[in-house]
């Protein structure tokens, strides 16, 4: 009973955008302060894929925060994990875990690592942080599901610069050819990665016809606009007979101006007169 009133209060909240579009400033705002409490982890990233999140976690994704191992629940792995205040704050945000324990990001044995330590937080379904892995888990994770007539479907959300990674491609090809039609791979394409422009470092275009050519469905949006985030799910769910990945078309820093399409912002803290700035503009576009 207690897990039913969770979903509906999911369902709830998913009835209007702005609510959604709220959860997301908040949780740009938390990681932010996250970050710069620790004087350590990564801006860029987090703040590109908050949209997402908020849209997953507070819409679309069937999890019970108070029973963070339940069988049946949706899986969701970052497997760009460097954006972890991101989900670190959602998590919270979502009950997963009490909000006071945000203060402990990057604290030695802390429950907050730098990257995702499924040991450590609950909620969290896979360790990541080395980029590449996160989709060979969840291809994983989907065919267990398939052998065991689970219902449940796997997300991953990608960035664009670990998709130069080989293993990747390993795992796209794995989910067509089983046909996972529970999975869905997310890119965010904020096109930037530590140290410039993806496509000046090794080029990922054109990526559409590249995902085609291993067997997956494909659909683009763009990645802040909560409507074509929710429908492009709603739309992969129904998928019958293969993986979908949605490429969102996203801004590395997003909603703060200074950040926004800055790749020097991917792994460096703000100090206190720029956070306080950042906040700041969040708080004003709200």
């Amino acid at each position: 009973m207690h897990a039913l009133r969770e979903t509906k209060t999911r369902d709830q909240q998913c009835k209007t955008i702005l609510e959604l579009q709220q959860k997301a400033r908040l949780i740009r705002r938390t990681a932010l302060q996250m970050i710069g409490a620790a004087s350590s982890g990564h801006p860029g990233g987090s703040l590109s894929c908050a949209d997402i999140l908020a849209s997953l976690y507070f819409c679309l994704l069937n999890v019970r925060p108070s029973e963070p191992k339940w069988p049946d629940r949706d899986r969701f792995i970052l497997s760009k994990g460097h954006a972890a205040p991101a989900l670190y704050a959602t998590l919270a945000e979502a009950g997963f875990f009490p909000k006071e324990k945000l203060s402990t990001f990057r604290q030695v044995d802390g429950m907050l690592q730098g990257h995702p330590d499924m040991k450590k937080t609950p909620g969290l379904d896979m360790t990541t942080g080395s980029l590449g892995h996160g989709l060979s888990a969840g291809v994983g994770m989907a065919l267990a599901g398939k052998i065991l007539r689970r219902r449940y479907h796997v997300f991953v959300l990608l960035g664009d610069g670990e998709v130069q990674e080989g293993q990747v491609w390993e795992a796209a090809m794995a989910a067509s050819h089983h046909k996972l039609n529970n999975l869905i791979a997310i890119l965010d394409r904020n096109k930037l990665q530590l140290d410039g422009a993806t496509e000046r470092i090794i080029a990922l275009e054109p990526l559409p016809p590249k995902w085609r050519a291993f067997g997956w469905r494909v659909r683009e949006i763009d990645g802040h606009d909560i409507t074509q985030i929710i429908t492009a799910i709603k739309g992969a769910k129904r998928a019958k007979d293969r993986p979908t990945i949605i490429i969102a078309h996203t801004v590395k820093g997003k909603g703060v101006s200074y950040m926004e399409n800055r790749y020097e912002w991917h792994g460096k803290a703000p100090g206190a007169e720029l956070l306080a700035q950042a906040l700041k503009e969040l708080e004003e576009n709200a």
